[in-house]
């Protein structure tokens, strides 16, 4: 199977800036459809931004023109760059690759707080 590692999650207050990054292991990356997903109390994971294997991308409205997907298939890794971070993105965020089967890392707090 493949194994995700996410990392880069902390405490933030409102209107700064978080890298997230998630690095699989294994050989094929390039070839996975990666996203982001978050989880807050309470509530249903939702996607946040994925992109594709061939960097087509796609955000939530929540965070479109506030988040960046990007990936580096030599490093094996998808990142989420989260910019003028609210008190709403407060979640666990989850790492997703997709190819034929769907696998998840642990996930990595967010937490947005002044």
């Amino acid at each position: 199977q493949v194994q995700l590692v996410e990392s880069g999650g902390g405490l933030v207050q409102p209107g700064e800036s978080l890298r997230l990054s998630c690095t699989a292991s294994g050989s094929g990356f390039s070839i996975y459809n990666m996203g982001w997903y978050r989880q807050a109390p309470g509530k249903q994971r939702e996607l946040v931004a994925s992109i594709t294997n061939v960097l087509r991308t796609n955000y939530a409205d929540s965070v479109k023109g506030r988040f960046a997907i990007s990936r580096d298939n030599a490093k094996n890794t998808v990142y989420l760059q989260m910019s003028s971070l609210k008190p709403e993105d407060t979640a666990v965020y989850y790492c997703n690759a997709v190819w034929k089967d769907a696998y998840w890392g642990q996930g990595t707090q967010v937490t947005v707080s002044s």
